[in-house]
């Protein structure tokens, strides 16, 4: 899978895709239909034919774990903490290194100088207070590291200033915002394009943690089991992937900072207030690159469950998962990050305990990881009996298994988000976080009794299960049986 319409053929082919050929306003309407069927877990959508375009609109690519498998090349019936543990499992080894290429189909078309227009593209207005149209949602920012030629890749949302100039907001130690810094230090433009469509774990890979000095291309090539392929842009310089729907491509000026926003973010709230949040960088927009018949890709954010949640989920619990393996800590069973959670505020993890303390040792080791340490403020450790993705039985851990007094810790400073609206718009940048301990402690001599069904007559029952008609109303035993 090298492109964006292989993921939209697959999915049409796995019954995953509707196209929307009535004519939808990019104003409002066509946002208002793709998270109304988000909410309804409803297929991903292709607007065929959005007012005064012919360019066709994706959105609610990700809103299932199904789409993501697919996405990611695995079986649709996969669990979203097994592939996060596939995920794990492919970036825990040598990674694959990307393949430079002369071209590529995005080069197809080469808009520059007067011609560009960003409302060329049909870009959505999303949400009633949104202070514009944003050119990128499900978009990623490429930069260079000055120093070491490191590249980022990173999703940072964008609003269309004018035909030329689009807002980035990057925020304060985002790695795009070390690399700024690098310029700003020097007093020169740093280069910059945003990537709109592409191999849909681009997209996946650019808005994960991924540790400094480590280039996403390198995990996006080994999740794929081989190099994607990139060229370097006699423009920039920068190292941008060939099979791209549209590059923009330009310079960041460190002088040229402007506000901007509101936007309906995936907290569920709005941010970016004019005057009440910090002036944002600014691309400076040279050159399009583009194919003749792209799609755009965008996706509604708001609040959960959308796919911006879902790829969240999914590639923060791949990265926390590696973390926690490339630390050596041992046990771990299963990890999640839930969607609920928006995909960032909550971590559970499952770990068999081969010590006392081992639980507590877990928990504090998710809050140092590259992952946790930034806008985590919870964790929940369970015992391995529990999956970290079955609420049902986390719930009852944290009933019969969790003492408040003794099982919960406070940690008073960690490292904020500052879209989080639990906070006071003028101190974001500092959080308190619980890690909620609901394993039975390791060390008691004496542990609680727990109740198990009978092997011999479980199996027996499963076995006659279709003689009680109750697989005829859709009724099946939990797990994996051969009926």
């Amino acid at each position: 899978m090298k492109e964006l319409a292989d993921f939209v053929k697959r999915c049409e082919d796995e019954g995953e895709l509707h196209r929307i050929k009535t004519e939808v306003d990019w104003n409002l309407e066509l946002s208002h239909i793709a998270k109304l069927n988000e909410e309804a877990r409803g297929p991903a959508l292709l607007f065929e034919n959005v007012k005064g375009y012919d360019i066709p609109v994706l959105t609610s690519a990700f809103t299932t774990a199904r789409r993501l498998a697919i996405g990611l090349g695995l079986p649709v019936d996969m669990s979203m903490s097994d592939m996060a543990r596939e995920w794990m499992k492919a970036t825990t080894k040598e990674l694959v290194r990307p393949k430079m290429v002369d071209s590529g189909p995005v080069f197809e078309m080469i808009v520059k100088g007067d011609d560009v227009d960003l409302e060329a593209f049909p870009v959505p207005y999303m949400y009633p207070l949104d202070g514009g149209r944003f050119v990128g949602t499900a978009v990623y920012l490429v930069t260079e590291d000055k120093e070491t030629g490191w590249t980022n890749l990173g999703t940072y949302r964008m609003q269309i200033h004018d035909r030329n100039h689009c807002g980035i907001q990057i925020i304060k130690g985002k790695h795009a915002d070390f690399h700024f810094n690098q310029h700003k230090k020097d007093g020169t433009k740093m280069p910059a394009a945003a990537v709109i469509g592409c191999d849909v774990v681009h997209f996946l890979v650019s808005s994960t943690l991924v540790s400094a000095q480590l280039d996403e291309y390198d995990i996006i090539s080994s999740l794929r089991a081989e190099p994607c392929e990139i060229f370097k842009s006699d423009l920039t310089g920068l190292k941008l992937p060939a099979n791209a729907e549209i590059i923009l491509e330009g310079w960041v000026d460190p002088k040229d900072l402007r506000e901007e926003g509101p936007f309906g973010e995936y907290t569920g709230y709005y941010s970016g207030a004019k005057g009440e949040e910090w002036p944002k960088q600014v691309l400076h927009v040279e050159r399009i690159l583009r194919r003749k018949k792209p799609i755009f890709w965008s996706t509604t954010v708001g609040k959960p469950i959308t796919d911006t949640h879902m790829i969240q989920s999914l590639n923060r619990t791949g990265t926390l998962w590696t973390d926690l393996e490339n630390m050596r800590v041992p046990g771990i069973k299963s990890v999640y990050i839930p969607p609920e959670s928006t995909g960032r505020f909550w971590a559970i993890v499952s770990v068999e305990q081969k010590y006392p303390g081992h639980s507590n040792h877990v928990g504090n080791a998710v809050i140092a990881t590259t992952t946790g340490h930034y806008g985590l403020k919870g964790v929940i450790v369970v015992d391995h009996d529990i999956p970290a993705d079955d609420w049902d039985r986390v719930m009852w851990a944290l009933s019969v298994r969790f003492d408040p007094l003794r099982d919960a810790q406070i940690i008073k400073r960690g490292r904020s988000t500052p879209l989080d609206p639990a906070l006071p718009i003028d101190a974001r940048q500092i959080t308190s976080r619980i890690i909620m301990d609901a394993c039975t402690p390791y060390e008691w001599e004496r542990k609680p009794q727990e109740i198990f069904l009978d092997p011999a007559m479980k199996e027996k029952v499963i076995s006659r299960w279709k003689e009680y008609g109750l697989a005829d109303k859709g009724v099946m035993p939990v797990g994996k049986h051969n009926l």
